[in-house]
């Protein structure tokens, strides 16, 4: 596997399930809008597989959610000053109630959006890559692709 592509997973993995501070263990999801427009926004990453997939939490009446039912097309961007992660594809809603429970996270636990992984508010993305763009600007090394 290409060394560009095995840091972007690590990165990735470290993000998965954060429960920090600050933007650290985010992503921007990037949808499109009723008018066909990008429209992005930060949110966490509650699994993944390198760059593969990863999954995101929120409610099934959020835009995000909205937008997915029209739309299935999405981008995310992972970025710093050190490096740049821009994933293309797209998202869906998961609805096994085995695979939400994997999405749920420490973090979620007393929270004010939802009881549990059963709780019919919570509304899990799924992101699939199609390609991918990631460089990094310590060795300049850079991965273009497609999956």
């Amino acid at each position: 596997m290409n060394n560009v592509i095995i840091k972007a997973n690590e990165i990735i993995s470290a993000k998965t399930n954060y429960v920090g501070g600050g933007m650290e263990g985010y992503a921007v999801l990037t949808l499109l809008d009723d008018k066909g427009y990008p429209t992005s926004g930060a949110i966490t990453i509650s699994q993944a597989d390198g760059i593969n997939w990863l999954t995101f939490a929120t409610s099934p009446d959020s835009n995000k959610a909205r937008r997915i039912a029209k739309s299935n097309k999405a981008c995310v961007c992972i970025a710093s000053p050190e490096y740049n992660i821009s994933l293309v594809g797209t998202a869906e809603e998961v609805t096994d109630l085995e695979e939400k429970k994997k999405s749920w996270c420490e973090l979620m636990n007393g929270g004010p959006h939802w009881t549990g992984y059963d709780d019919p508010r919570f509304y899990v993305i799924r992101f699939k890559t199609e390609r991918y763009n990631i460089c990094f600007a310590e060795d300049d090394s850079e991965a273009v692709g497609n999956l």
